[in-house]
């Protein structure tokens, strides 16, 4: 069955190592590298159809090389991702999708944290053009944007951050909620026509910042918006560093539960996680999660998780 996955960290992996170079380290390679959890073809071996690729700059890059930081990545994505690899296109607007032949990758630019552009709205028109086509206002940290889930003030989005998420809904592009505060989610929820949780799980089965309450799901399902289940065992069992794909399964009942089955998906957060579920450990494992909800769920429901909710409500 094929996969859609709305998050990874492959582009600070290539952009980390490339900038290692200076000290005799080996620039990675997309195509096969071990060290890069969707590589292609791991991609290829899971059934991966669509692969989203964030935009991340840590944050304790100096404020004014956060762009160059931005611009690193995506020229990586360029250079590493499409140019080497023929198979691999470019998905620059939503119906890109519906173009991807028998054997062809869609690939997905994305940004997690409006850091990289400050409060340089110029800057923000600029990924647009690159072709981001889902947008995150922060990471953890607070920005001029909005506080992120690991900043205790627990705010919610500045004027800056409002207009960006208008600037969004503009140009078709997702505002992604899934590192924001509770504050800031019900901000964007008010103002968001393209709300999506990239990679968040369930907060009644693991009570932890970076997931969503009942009501979130719940008001999440009534905007249309997506709910991709992420596969960090911290956000999957509560106080651990291990989780099985049955305990990743749970978030997905909880959330059909709720009225979800037609707004969940996979947002894996490969690359950017340092322990994983049990045989789940890279984007090659994806058809054990499929078998796994097929036990649970319907054929018709499973292929909605995978990918078909997606596409029923990618902007229009």
């Amino acid at each position: 069955m094929k996969i859609m996955d709305t998050h990874c960290d492959a582009l600070l992996k290539l952009q980390l190592r490339k900038r290692g170079t200076f000290f005799g380290m080996e620039p990675l390679d997309y195509r096969t590298s071990e060290e890069i959890d969707t590589n292609l073809i791991r991609l290829k071996t899971g059934g991966v159809k669509v692969q989203f690729f964030a935009i991340f700059i840590e944050p304790e890059v100096p404020f004014d090389e956060k762009w160059q930081h931005a611009l690193e990545q995506v020229n990586l994505f360029y250079t590493e991702i499409i140019d080497k690899n023929p198979e691999v296109k470019h998905i620059k607007k939503w119906e890109d999708i519906d173009d991807l032949k028998d054997g062809e990758i869609g690939a997905v630019l994305t940004l997690e944290g409006a850091d990289a552009f400050g409060n340089d709205l110029v800057k923000l028109r600029h990924l647009y053009r690159l072709g981001v086509l889902s947008i995150g206002l922060t990471w953890n940290n607070a920005n001029l944007c909005a506080d992120g889930a690991g900043e205790p003030r627990g705010g919610g989005l500045t004027l800056l951050g409002k207009e960006v998420v208008k600037l969004n809904n503009e140009h078709r592009v997702y505002t992604d909620v899934a590192h924001s505060t509770v504050k800031g989610f019900w901000d964007m929820l008010e103002l968001a026509d393209y709300p999506i949780a990239s990679h968040s799980n369930a907060r009644a089965i693991c009570d932890h910042p970076r997931n969503l309450y009942d009501d979130q799901i719940e008001k999440m399902i009534e905007k249309n918006g997506i709910i991709h289940v992420v596969f960090n065992p911290p956000f999957i069992r509560e106080d651990s560093e291990t989780a099985t794909i049955t305990d990743l399964v749970r978030h997905i009942e909880h959330i059909s539960s709720l009225g979800g089955v037609k707004n969940i998906g996979f947002g894996s957060d490969f690359d950017g996680i340092s322990t994983f579920v049990t045989n789940l450990e890279n984007a090659a494992q994806y058809q054990n999660l499929i078998n796994e909800l097929l036990t649970k769920f319907s054929e018709e429901e499973v292929r909605g998780f995978a990918y078909q909710n997606f596409l029923d409500k990618r902007p229009k």
